[in-house]
């Protein structure tokens, strides 16, 4: 048996919450001294209202190591916890800690293995499906973890979003200079490092243009598209989302194309009309 622990910034569809194998362990978030659970609860377009009255913008904290550790709890033999960018936030820490504190108090055989996605949002979960197809497929603990960080290796993570204020708030773009376009509709395209931290692709007039040119950054990354699945999440954007999808198969043929809703801490970082990317 098998479980995949997911931190809440991994979007699960209905699917996998009903799939038996996966489950979320929550981050909190908070705005103005108002505290959200990431969880089944969070309410997105509350979280937007809010975010937008907001003077201080929200802030995020990671799940404890006590929370992972109650999710590593069970008949699973093997436990997979796929977390954040460790570039980002300190899940991975805590999942790894929570791991060690496990392992001390208990004398089972279980094995566990913290994945740092070097990723956010939808790419956590294209990595939890990956793990569910190498263990689907028979192979071993040990297998599945040097496969999986081999699919980690060659994913890339891209965004393009309404506004950067939240993420720059944060502290998470301090290597990109601000920009001062906002008043131009200059929309910059985001992406992940392959170290799991953001850097600036380029740049479009628009939001459309934006999208278009983060699809063609996308391809010109992307080899081997028909054995691959692609997923997109949008912030309470729809259209945009279905822009992108329908753009992208235009101009090549993925396995499957998934999309999702964000979920609370991407709702955060992506803010009011954001969409990511991932493959």
């Amino acid at each position: 048996m098998y479980k995949i622990v997911i931190d809440s910034c991994g979007e699960l569809p209905e699917d996998l919450k009903k799939d038996g194998h996966f489950c979320n362990v929550a981050l909190e978030l908070e705005i103005d001294g108002y505290r959200i659970k990431d969880d089944e609860t969070f309410n997105q377009l509350d979280f937007l209202r809010r975010v937008k009255e907001s003077i201080h913008g929200p802030k995020s904290a990671c799940p404890s190591p006590e929370s992972y550790m109650s999710a590593y709890e069970g008949e699973a033999e093997h436990v997979y916890v796929v977390t954040l960018s460790g570039k980002l936030s300190g899940s991975y820490n805590s999942a790894v800690l929570g791991a060690n504190l496990y392992k001390e108090e208990h004398e089972d055989n279980k094995q566990i293995y913290v994945f740092n996605s070097r990723s956010a949002s939808i790419g956590e979960t294209l990595i939890g499906l990956k793990v569910q197809e190498f263990e689907e497929a028979g192979y071993s603990f040990e297998e599945v973890v040097k496969k999986t960080e081999e699919y980690i290796s060659g994913m890339n993570t891209f965004f393009v979003l309404e506004t950067l204020e939240t993420l720059r708030k944060a502290g998470r773009l301090s290597s990109i200079k601000a920009f001062v376009a906002n008043t131009l509709n200059i929309k910059p395209v985001m992406g992940s490092t392959k170290e799991g931290a953001i850097q600036q692709l380029g740049q479009a007039r628009g939001m459309k243009k934006a999208l278009s040119k983060m699809v063609e950054d996308m391809l010109a990354k992307t080899k081997d598209c028909e054995n691959k699945i692609l997923a997109i999440s949008h912030c309470n954007c729809p259209e945009r989302a279905e822009f992108v999808k329908n753009t992208i198969e235009k101009l090549a043929n993925f396995k499957k194309i998934v999309i999702v809703n964000t979920a609370g801490v991407s709702s955060m970082y992506a803010n009011d009309g954001g969409v990511i990317i991932a493959v």
